[in-house]
């Protein structure tokens, strides 16, 4: 389990958070401009047609209705007039409104997608020692949460700006009719606008905690997901459901704190244009028994701010919306500005052309935050064609060897190469295309038997149940409802261990890689099935080479040749039974396993008979 997620850092200032939030939505513009442009022209003609909804009232209720009530008749032509007014009307804010809403949409979508794709291509290009050094639950959050979080702001922001328009045209209108009422009635905006950014101030950090503890529930969710048979084997369900409570009893408060906030501004907000009306009204009303205004100059007035209370509100959402642009932006940035990435050459090696040799020389690497090297000053040369097993204790560097080889990981110094070329050379997708590494944890998709070892590349069958029979596979494969057809489930769910490894195996084979890399990659098979599937290698190695990571004495001693390493360091190297000779680790080792072996096989005698009785 990981350890506890670190302190949520105080936010910046709201200042600095308005001012970096605008050069995120700036950023997104430059990069989404025509959608954007159809987007605020469309929020343009809204905002035209919904203030032009005051003024053909305040003409209609001057030109048709106040005649209409001093004459005491109604003319078809008076209401035809009224008809056709408030339809064009409408029809302008309809088509504005489909605009606005529909290329908003397209473009915070569009820069949502264009994102995604940036921190995918991020995270392959990054080595697994960055990604080691991320829990996964983060990354997912960067990915997702984070990248809707930056571009939310889009939604709101083009009727935001047709907001602006709105302003200025109602705000004309006013004036023309009336100076004092204008003056009156705008005395609302100041106070409107002075209220909103007061709420952006206390909001802005309660948005910021509650984008950040999203992420970490979300770290907390996956990590336990991922565990969940540790979970369960262990019986910590109690313990995982209590951390996963705190971090999301910890969002909760934080998001109550937000609608607390929200509750306590708004109706505040939304009271503002109402006393604008009043106000309006009353010194209106007050102007008409005075003979300086008509009914209907007071009537559009006080329309106009009651049509503006709610888009007024546009502004406070993109306001509220910049804090968390914010938080997303640094938090997606922290990914795509990583540094790290493979460096690739302009080399080429083909599939054909049968087995290649991988050589390291005075290779040295050292884990993140450790101080002594995993592996220093290595030099191994596994012969083209031949099978190497790597062989020591636990924590000597053998996997971490497997690793450089295959280029998973730069060595820190030295060199690695691969059929005479320097791994750093070869252009980029050239080394899996012609190495494979088969690792002791297996991988299977939520796909069929075939898909999990194509990988959804073009195959016949044939060569699909070739590979399978020599990872001895072919026969619990044919088992199964469905052959080849047959969907394993989440992660191989429905298979057992060993028919992972041995699927996993046929996915490498498949390929057939010049160079292939079993990182103890058969260790949850018999050892009898062990011995068919290593004996299948050497019959089709003749285009191969194999380096192995090996434990059990049946894979030992079908290597050509045995690397023994001890403290990331190559101790000796030669045949099985010449080191057996001179070297008294090796010895010991080897031994070691031998005896764990036997009595193995000595419980699993043993548990035979009763087996048999019950």
């Amino acid at each position: 389990m990981s350890a506890a997620s670190p302190p949520v850092p105080r936010p910046a200032p709201s200042r600095a958070v308005l001012r970096r939030g605008l050069k995120v939505v700036w950023s997104g513009i430059r990069q989404q401009p025509r959608p954007f442009a159809v987007a605020v022209v469309g929020a343009v003609l809204w905002a035209g047609a919904t203030v032009g909804t005051a003024g053909a009232i305040g003409w209609v209720t001057r030109t048709v209705i106040t005649p209409a009530v001093d004459s005491g008749r109604v003319t078809a032509v008076g209401l035809w007039t009224i008809f056709g007014v408030l339809v064009a009307v409408l029809l302008v804010n309809v088509v504005g409104v489909i605009l606005r809403r529909v290329w908003a949409t397209v473009a915070g979508f569009n820069l949502q997608a264009a994102y995604r794709r940036r921190v995918t291509r991020q995270y392959l290009r990054l080595p697994l020692s960055w990604h080691h050094a991320h829990p996964s639950g983060q990354l997912l959050s960067n990915a997702h949460a984070d990248i809707e979080a930056t571009w939310q702001v889009f939604n709101p922001l083009p009727m935001a700006i047709g907001v602006l328009f709105m302003l200025v045209i109602a705000g004309t209108m006013m004036v023309v009719v009336d100076p004092l009422l204008a003056f009156v009635g705008l005395l609302v905006f100041p106070g409107l606008f002075a209220a909103n950014l007061v709420f952006q101030r206390f909001m802005s950090p309660r948005i910021t905690r509650a984008q950040q503890l999203r992420a970490e529930v979300a770290e907390v969710a996956h990590e336990s997901f991922e565990a969940g048979l540790v979970v369960k084997s262990m019986g910590r369900e109690e313990e995982e459901t209590a951390r996963f409570t705190a971090a999301t009893h910890e969002l909760r408060d934080s998001l109550i704190e937000v609608g607390r906030t929200r509750g306590t501004f708004e109706p505040v907000i939304e009271a503002i244009p109402t006393l604008g009306t009043l106000a309006v009204l009353g010194v209106g009303t007050w102007q008409v028994s005075q003979g300086d205004l008509v009914a209907g100059d007071v009537v559009q007035m006080a329309y106009l701010f009651s049509i503006l209370a709610f888009p007024v509100r546009a502004l406070g959402w993109v306001l509220a919306e910049l804090p968390r642009s914010v938080v997303g932006h640094d938090r997606v940035q922290h990914v795509l500005q990583a540094q790290g990435g493979m460096e690739y050459g302009d080399a080429h090696l083909t599939r054909e052309g049968g087995a290649v040799e991988s050589e390291l020389r005075g290779v040295s690497y050292t884990h993140a935050g450790e101080e002594e090297p995993t592996v220093h000053d290595v030099d191994l040369v596994v012969p083209a064609g031949s099978t190497t097993a790597l062989v020591g204790p636990t924590g000597s560097g053998k996997s971490t060897l497997t690793n450089l080889a295959l280029r998973l990981v730069d060595a820190g110094g030295g060199t690695v190469r691969l059929a005479g070329r320097d791994v750093r050379e070869l252009a980029h997708g050239v080394l899996p295309s012609v190495a494979t590494l088969v690792a002791q944890q297996t991988f299977m998709f939520d796909d069929t038997v075939r898909g999990n070892i194509t990988l959804g590349e073009e195959s016949d069958d044939e060569a699909v149940w070739e590979s399978l029979r020599i990872a001895q596979g072919d026969g619990f494969v044919r088992a199964l409802p469905e052959g080849l057809d047959t969907v394993v489930g989440e992660r191989g769910g429905t298979l057992s261990g060993g028919q992972r490894q041995r699927i996993a195996l046929a996915r490498a084979i498949w390929r057939r890689p010049r160079l292939l890399v079993l990182d103890d990659a058969t260790s949850a098979v018999d050892p009898s099935v062990e011995q068919a599937i290593l004996a299948g290698l050497r019959e089709a190695r003749d285009g191969m080479t194999v380096l192995v990571v090996a434990y059990r004495m049946a894979t030992i001693t079908l290597a050509d040749q045995v690397v023994y390493l001890e403290h990331g360091r190559v101790v000796d190297q030669g045949p099985h039974d010449e080191l057996l000779e001179r070297c008294d680790g090796y010895a010991d080792l080897v031994h070691a396993y031998a005896r764990e072996a036997a009595e193995r096989a000595a419980v699993a005698a043993a548990e035979e008979p009763q087996e048999e009785h019950a």
